[in-house]
């Protein structure tokens, strides 16, 4: 069905899909980049559900605990209690370590509203569980959802962001005037 529901949205959008075969990893942590509208997560998630990909996001928990609760947790949701002060990075690690398989999108600049630098946490919670990282990516003016590569960190912390900053340099968000290249 979500097969379905994908093709249907990227054909009536006028978007496609691209992604390498490397990208069907077992587990991975996918950055959902540029993020500056709430478009991203319904193409981002048809681009996973197209190639039988059940996609994982973080989400506040009155999303996945209210009367859409069902709904939410459908497309792919994991609620996380935000009133409190959790370490997303260490749940995220557990999630990894609890999954066969998890392909875990972050949005990592954390906001669609314009950062000065993207947070780090993605880069933390892949080295630290030991998964690579999928370059998601939406660009808006190629009308082009996909996954660009599937990278393991290096270790080098400058080495690998300067990797992925040169990838994303060249993506056209749905809004630019929101989105900072410089990711570091």
């Amino acid at each position: 069905m979500k097969r379905c529901i994908a093709k249907f949205i990227l054909f009536v959008s006028g978007w496609k899909a691209d992604y390498p075969d490397q990208f069907k990893v077992p587990k991975s942590v996918m950055l959902a980049a540029p993020h500056t509208s709430n478009w991203d997560i319904v193409y981002a998630l048809a681009v996973y559900w197209l190639e039988g990909i059940d996609a994982k996001f973080l989400i506040k928990d009155a999303y996945t605990n209210g009367f859409f609760g069902f709904f939410f947790r459908w497309l792919g949701a994991i609620g996380v209690d935000r009133s409190k002060n959790n370490n997303l990075v260490d749940y995220s690690i557990q999630l990894f370590n609890s999954f066969e398989k998890l392909i875990l999108m972050v949005p990592a600049e954390g906001t669609r509203r314009r950062v000065e630098k993207w947070k780090t946490g993605f880069y933390h919670i892949a080295n630290s569980a030991k998964v690579p990282v999928s370059f998601g990516y939406l660009d808006y003016q190629k009308k082009i959802a996909g996954v660009g590569n599937v990278y393991e960190l290096s270790g080098d912390f400058k080495e690998d962001m300067q990797i992925i900053e040169d990838f994303y340099a060249h993506i056209e968000p749905n809004h630019p005037e929101l989105y900072n290249k410089k990711i570091f």
